[in-house]
């Protein structure tokens, strides 16, 4: 499980302010759609919430410990029914294809004649 100090999870739990939970757990659990659905959110966004529909206090951290070590994340903050969570993206590796930059869509635009004056 990857661990955060203050400073990070202080900045992390700010930059999760105005995100939208990515997934909800509810009374079927931690089942292997929900952890393959954390792990696409965790690999694209880096940062996700997720609901929790369950009063038990002790069984929500339960389930971010759970999470967190099935997907080497960190936990960032529990706040109610919601946990935070936060996995760095994985780093480039030299023999991995760089992706070339997408060309805009759209016209493409062509040189104009310029004006001719009169002779």
């Amino acid at each position: 499980m990857l661990e955060l100090d203050m400073a990070q999870r202080r900045l992390l739990t700010a930059n999760a302010h105005h995100l939208n939970p990515i997934v909800m757990i509810g009374k079927d659990g931690l089942t292997a759609g929900v952890i393959s659905e954390l792990d696409r959110g965790l690999t694209k966004h880096e940062l996700i919430k997720v609901k929790v529909l369950d009063d038990d206090r002790a069984h929500r951290e339960a389930l971010m410990e759970q999470i967190c070590q099935s997907l080497h994340a960190a936990p960032v903050k529990l706040i109610g029914k919601i946990l935070i969570i936060y996995r760095p993206k994985p780093e480039e590796t030299e023999d991995a294809p760089v992706a070339k930059p997408a060309k805009p869509k759209g016209r493409s635009k062509k040189p104009t004649p310029g004006r001719r004056r009169p002779a």
